[in-house]
């Protein structure tokens, strides 16, 4: 893939900040489930182990079709050639609950040495991951996350906490903390976006925004038809709605979309989490002032990276193991087994020029 080119704001948002076909794994074997990442490991993490060469890893995204996904699971495919790993992406074309099981029990079967997942729901995916661990195999959710008990590691693009609350506080900077609100959100189970909302609900209880409604949250599915229809809906629903915050690349450039060709631009305030070059020409026509996102180049990354420190024995996924992320450096993991990239990056005119991705 080209080079993301970084600024320095960039750079430093990097270094703190969706048919199986294969091959199969002549060595697998059979063993009893892994502790939970949250648990002491029976095995002990060796920090100087090298990184194997020829691990067979798959990304499992959320939907083949998204492109922020995309985007991601590339970034870890070619992270994977640096450390002489392989990796390729396989998934659904849809977000359902269960339309990852399929491939999570193929991939079981081909033996990768590592599963990498974005998950539609944290426990529909969980019984087959946990057979996919009972066979050897290393499972790392990213994005979205699995159940805790059903994975050794989470790759978090930024801390839950900080982006729901951001997300409420970019909002209510454009709108001046008045007005009606509504969030446009991914799946009903998505597990970060159920996360975001929840703290993005909390922080709307702060006295800051007494003047500031919540009055809906929609499910767009993912899907760009859909969110751009719920986008429809929404202002037709509720007339006096002043601004609306939606979590989800393929949401918020739907969103935008609808809002740049209706009456409503300049009047509605979009936010939300979007790539740069889906949402510049938004920026640049007004329709969008400001979004956030991390660069997600680097979680797909990270996530290979962790994924190859497991299998080679590097660490275990217990909390306060350290490993090295190629260019990103030294990572440190958290509780639960997570391990988070950093904080969201704001894109607006005077900077989404600077990026491509």
């Amino acid at each position: 893939m080209t080079p993301m080119r970084l600024t320095a704001a960039a750079t430093l948002l990097a270094l703190a900040v969706a048919a199986c076909g294969g091959t199969t794994k002549s060595s697998v074997t059979s063993a009893p489930a892994p502790a939970p990442a949250s648990s002491s490991a029976a095995a002990e993490a060796d920090p100087n182990a090298p990184l194997k060469e020829g691990l067979k890893l798959a990304f499992l995204p959320k939907q083949i079709n998204n492109p922020y996904e995309t985007i991601v699971d590339n970034a870890g495919i070619e992270a994977a050639k640096e450390y002489k790993g392989e990796a390729k992406e396989v998934g659904p074309s849809d977000a359902s609950a269960s339309s990852q099981i399929s491939y999570i029990n193929t991939l079981t079967q081909q033996g990768h040495d590592a599963i990498l997942i974005a998950a539609n729901d944290a426990n529909a995916v969980c019984g087959p991951l946990q057979q996919a661990r009972a066979k050897g195999i290393k499972v790392v959710s990213y994005d979205s996350d699995a159940a805790p008990e059903c994975r050794d590691l989470f790759i978090n693009q930024a801390s839950s906490e900080e982006v729901g609350r951001s997300q409420v506080r970019l909002l209510a900077d454009l709108i001046g903390k008045k007005g009606e609100i509504a969030i446009l959100s991914a799946t009903a189970n998505a597990t970060n976006q159920n996360t975001w909302i929840t703290y993005m609900k909390d922080e709307l209880t702060k006295p800051d925004y007494k003047d500031m409604k919540l009055v809906k949250v929609a499910y767009g599915d993912d899907d760009d038809q859909k969110s751009f229809t719920e986008t429809q809906g929404l202002l037709q629903a509720y007339p006096n709605l002043k601004g609306i915050i939606s979590p989800t690349t393929v949401g918020v450039s739907a969103a935008a979309r609808y809002i740049s060709g209706s009456k409503y631009k300049g009047k509605v305030v979009l936010t939300g989490l979007g790539t740069p070059n889906q949402m510049r020409q938004f920026v640049k026509d007004g329709t969008v002032e400001k979004f956030a996102l991390w660069n997600p180049k680097d979680l797909g990354y990270l996530a290979s990276y962790a994924a190859a420190a497991l299998v080679s024995g590097q660490i275990t996924g217990a909390q306060g193991e350290t490993f090295k992320a190629g260019k990103l450096g030294e990572r440190t993991i958290g509780a639960k087994g997570e391990v988070i990239l950093g904080p969201p990056f704001t894109f607006e005119a005077a900077n989404i020029d600077q990026f491509d991705f």
